[in-house]
């Protein structure tokens, strides 16, 4: 794929544009720093890949986000400065920033101070406005979609899956689309995104920039994208307790998974932010200027106010004079009632303090408990459930699971079980219903004549299970992709297995099969592998060998195979248990 990539240098673009080294890359397009001779400026050219130019839809996408950009005009959006569209290339010609994406600056901090976080937000914000008054919906907000050039200016980029938020249903995809650990809930669902949906991202831009951590983690995208549509997030400053309050507040509700209690538009956020950089910047402290110095004091004078009187003794605010005597029977009665105001001061304590512990656990040790059998939700819709006035008495938490065989919306299972009986509290009787969500479907991605890694990576991160198989091909390169199973642009349900088949070259070598009868899981791998083979299924059944170690393997030890093919153990779990005989009795 590098290959490839590189070939392309040293090309001259409609005799103007100068290709001079790449920059970046992504699925269906690579990015170039270029010459721009006509004007004498360097520039960046975002150019459709070779093998992307022949498919209608992936073209059809770079054009859309050429249209895109070409409507934008703002400080804080990457500017466009031509396009190219042609039977032979198709590319955009874009400014050229030199700085640093966002994530890079977040993974160079760790995290960024509140200060920061409101100063990159905003201008996020305002970019995003701007694109949203034209109809303009990113879908794929991200620190690595955000530029920072060198004197802090954030750019918006990378407009490659943006649609127009006019588009009906009919036009867009059904794919979930977006980066799955900064998606909104409804595009993990595979919806249409609004503004709204960039205004989640960038809230989860906001939780990484303030934390340093990514607000859902998982094994698998699926596991991801169902965290978000949960919105179960732990709050920023559970992480970092110095994270102001209120600058939490817009984050959480930026990226709420509810789309009714999200922000409704950037300038709304955008209000919010800069209401809050007003109220908390710290005033400046003005000094007053010192007063004009009276005239010296001869040094007796001031030896002579040093010297202590006995008698009289003058008090603050008294126009009078005390004696000694006086001043004595004053400092007791004060003391009598300083003893008599603290009695006072604790007795109200101790009543307060028992009145909180009877309302709060007293009253219900000594009070009968009223108890309530949890209903039985399973298989309603949870919407209806968790709208129904008459169930005041419990309070619900939803999570969701994917579950092909029950319908979107339906409860699964619920915990407390029906039937239980459960003490009725004033706060309500948690309740957690497991929501379906249904079958996502997602086009498997066009990966042929891919290098494998990136072919891997980019079906594991579409929510695929991959397969791999390398056979000859005298046609694709060796490491390269020849066939995808099913063919890529079909549609599948989240977490179902794709398989490749990758070239080994125009001809395999044939291998003796090593003997790895013995050896723990790890070591039968390193050893396959280090032999050309590769590892097929694993499987674990009882056995007389020690626990742990492979017992039998599917290709006979020094049997001649072709490199790359697919050799399985099977595992020892130890010897069955023996039953233990029951004692024998003898009656008298």
């Amino acid at each position: 794929m590098e290959r490839s990539q590189n070939k392309n240098i040293g090309t001259l673009l409609d005799e103007r544009y100068e290709l001079l080294e790449v920059i970046g890359s992504g699925g269906m397009s690579v990015v170039y720093k270029a010459l721009d001779h006509r004007l004498n400026r360097y520039v960046a050219v975002k150019m459709l890949r070779e093998e992307s130019f022949t498919d209608p839809e992936l073209r059809g996408q770079f054009q859309a986000e050429s249209q895109a950009v070409a409507m934008l005009s703002h400080p804080n959006i990457v500017s466009v400065y031509d396009v190219s569209h042609s039977s032979d290339v198709e590319y955009i010609v874009m400014e050229l920033i030199e700085g640093v994406t966002l994530k890079q600056y977040i993974s160079g901090k760790g995290r960024l101070t509140p200060q920061e976080t409101l100063f990159f937000a905003s201008q996020i914000c305002q970019a995003l406005q701007h694109a949203h008054e034209h109809g303009i919906v990113h879908r794929d907000i991200k620190p690595q979609n955000i530029m920072i050039d060198r004197t802090g200016v954030v750019k918006v980029a990378d407009f490659g899956i943006a649609a127009l938020e006019h588009q009906n249903g009919d036009e867009r995809s059904d794919t979930a689309i977006g980066s799955v650990h900064y998606i909104a809930p409804e595009q993990a669902r595979g919806l249409d995104a609004d503004a709204r949906s960039d205004l989640y991202s960038l809230g989860v831009v906001m939780y990484e920039m303030l934390t340093g951590q990514l607000p859902y983690e998982g094994d698998k995208p699926e596991e991801i994208a169902l965290k978000h549509i949960s919105g179960t997030a732990e709050r920023p400053r559970k992480l970092v307790p110095e994270i102001p309050e209120k600058l939490e507040r817009i984050t959480m509700k930026a990226m709420c998974a509810d789309l009714s209690q999200r922000y409704p538009s950037a300038e709304r956020m955008l209000q919010d932010i800069e209401a809050f950089r007003t109220t908390n910047q710290k005033p400046r402290q003005i000094r007053p200027e010192p007063e004009k110095p009276a005239d010296p004091v001869p040094v007796v004078a001031l030896e002579e106010e040093k010297k202590p009187e006995r008698e009289p003794i003058s008090i603050l605010g008294v126009g009078k004079e005390l004696t000694e005597a006086q001043y004595a029977r004053r400092k007791k009665r004060a003391r009598r009632v300083s003893f008599f105001t603290g009695i006072f001061a604790v007795t109200l304590v101790a009543i307060g303090l028992f009145a909180f512990l009877w309302n709060y656990m007293l009253r219900d040790i000594f009070s009968a408990a009223e108890r309530l059998e949890v209903q039985d939700f399973t298989g309603k819709n949870y919407e209806s459930v968790i709208n129904d006035k008459s169930l005041d008495e419990y309070r619900f938490t939803v999570v969701y699971t994917v579950d092909p065989e029950i319908a979107e919306g339906v409860i699964v299972s619920q915990k407390p079980e029906p039937g239980k009986s459960m003490m009725i509290v004033p706060e309500g009787i948690d309740v957690q219903l497991t929501v379906s969500t249904g079958i996502v479907l997602t086009k498997i991605p066009y990966v042929i004549n891919w290098e494998s890694s990136e072919a891997v990576s980019t079906l594991e991160d579409a929510g695929f299970l991959v397969q791999t198989e390398v056979q000859e091909s005298k046609t694709v390169t060796e490491g390269y992709v020849v066939s995808v199973d099913p063919e890529p642009g079909q549609s599948l349900a989240a977490g179902s297995t794709v398989k490749i088949i990758i070239s080994g070259g125009p001809e395999l070598r044939t291998v003796k099969a090593p003997d790895v009868t013995g050896l723990s899981e790890s070591a039968a791998i390193v050893r396959l592998e280090s032999s050309a083979l590769m590892l097929g299924e694993v499987y674990r059944e009882e056995n007389e060998a020690p626990a742990g170690t492979v017992f039998r393997q599917s290709t006979a030890p020094g049997t001649e195979v072709a490199e790359f093919t697919k050799v399985y153990i099977w595992i020892s779990n130890g010897p069955a248990a023996t039953p233990t005989p029951a004692a024998e009795t003898t009656s008298p």
